[in-house]
């Protein structure tokens, strides 16, 4: 898309969504970022994400949205930590002084505050702050990609569907991203479980847009989560040329692929698609998502016996500096996945006892409240189980089962948490725990049913018997 197409003042203002700059050019890089935003990629036929955003700030240095998506994307994707990182702490700082120092418009200054709030870690009040500016605009798309991450980051399944839902109503197909919303939509969708419906509207965003990545995206969620691996094989082989461009997203959608592969115990495919892809990406990338999916398709391919070799200490190199971050729960059980896969031990007990820090006085971290909840069994039932203490990973595990929600993620994702408990309580000692393990694969066969996974796993604990 070229230039010419992206909004200027004159056409934000026409929409209701005015932004207080007198730079056309501004207007029209921040439509760009947002739209890349969207779309999961950095366009090249623009010069890339960071380009813009750099074009962006040079065409109006005071502009305060401009400033806000840069600051916004970079929190978002929680690589870092305005706790840690000087140079993103004075980011924020420099956004909200510009925002305090000019007239700007009161859906501006809640987008600030609620940029702010996430920064600190408060996800539900900057949430909050996102639905309120919705209410009044309901086309302002970085408010509702803002909280369709944002709820993704503490499991707000209902409210993630939802947000979307609230609004669909006042976008018209001559609105600008319009297209995208299906595929945003049907997420919501397959995270509470209405796979049907997901997968219509899924599909109906792909045939307005083939190359929504995001839309892709939930229909591999939805062939998961029925395992129906043949037919999601066959649908990401078949779209691959369409979503592989959206760079953002790619190696995301490679690890649903992945996943199918495992679930069929064909693991040398598996780790070719981790080698070809996953891995490759994460590396060059760097990005949170690329990271905690690398360490998880090792860990489940570990769990299921596979030897990784010297995958683990490859990985670790891209997730040891994020050891202190604390951003996330669900980065830091990831990378402590890496560092026990590794056997990088001081690593493992460094981020625990970072995580026990945070659990003494949490603030407002909406994360850090969770430290001593939910991060701390987790690390420790991982670490126990790690060292063959599978009967403590039980009894840490097993009780926060319906919890594990919390630290967000989806439920393709944490079910690596429902395995570990399975493979857990199959290798106890304790009788009790072994029956549990059966009990758990039969109410995993119920809910999957046809997996091959469960089917492998079942087998093996009805021997013990």
């Amino acid at each position: 898309m070229d230039a010419a197409s992206y909004r200027d003042c004159e056409a934000w203002r026409a929409e209701g969504l005015p932004l207080t700059t007198s730079s056309n050019e501004a207007c029209k890089l921040y439509d760009s970022v947002l739209t890349q935003y969207v779309k999961w990629m950095s366009d090249e036929s623009m010069g890339g994400l960071e380009a813009c955003i750099s074009a962006m700030k040079a065409a109006d240095p005071n502009f305060v949205m401009g400033h806000l998506i840069s600051t916004g994307l970079e929190l978002v994707s929680t690589g870092s930590s305005i706790r840690l990182d000087q140079r993103l702490a004075a980011d924020m700082k420099r956004t909200v002084e510009l925002a305090n120092s000019q007239d700007i418009t009161p859906r501006e200054k809640l987008h600030v505050k609620a940029m702010e709030l996430f920064s600190r870690g408060n996800f539900l009040k900057a949430n909050d702050i996102w639905e309120d500016i919705l209410v009044d605009h309901p086309t302002d798309m970085l408010a509702l990609k803002f909280s369709h991450d944002s709820y993704f980051y503490i499991g707000a399944q209902n409210k993630l569907r939802d947000s979307v839902a609230r609004v669909l109503p006042f976008w018209k197909p001559h609105v600008p991203l319009y297209r995208y919303l299906k595929g945003m939509y049907s997420f919501g969708l397959m995270e509470t479980r209405f796979y049907d419906e997901a997968e219509r509207v899924a599909m109906e965003g792909l045939a307005l847009t083939p190359g929504d990545a995001w839309a892709v995206h939930t229909v591999a969620h939805v062939c998961e989560m029925r395992a129906e691996l043949d037919k999601g094989l066959k649908f990401m082989e078949s779209r691959e040329k369409d979503w592989a461009a959206s760079d953002i997203l790619a190696s995301h959608n490679y690890w649903h692929w992945g996943l199918y592969f495992i679930e069929k115990g064909q693991y040398d495919a598996a780790l070719e698609i981790f080698d070809s892809q996953i891995f490759r990406r994460c590396k060059a990338s760097g990005s949170m998502l690329d990271t905690v999916d690398a360490s998880s398709m090792l860990y489940r391919l570990e769990m299921e016996g596979v030897c990784v070799k010297d995958r683990w200490r490859e990985l670790f190199q891209v997730t040891q500096p994020h050891t202190d971050d604390h951003v996330t729960m669900f980065n830091d059980v990831h990378f402590l996945m890496t560092s026990l896969g590794a056997k990088e031990s001081a690593t493992s007990q460094r981020l625990l006892g970072g995580l026990q820090e945070l659990a003494k006085d949490p603030g407002e971290h909406y994360q850090h409240k969770l430290a001593g909840t939910m991060g701390l069994p987790m690390c420790q039932a991982m670490v126990e189980y790690d060292q063959g203490n599978y009967n403590q990973a039980v009894e840490l595990l097993y009780p926060l089962r319906y919890d594990v929600l919390n630290i967000g993620g989806s439920d393709a994702q944490r079910d690596v948490f429902n395995q570990l408990l399975i493979h857990a309580a199959m290798k106890s000692e304790n009788k009790q725990h072994q029956k549990l393990g059966r009990c758990l694969l039969y109410e995993r066969d119920a809910m999957k049913p046809g997996s091959p996974l469960t089917s492998r796993l079942m087998q093996r604990a009805l021997a013990l018997h």
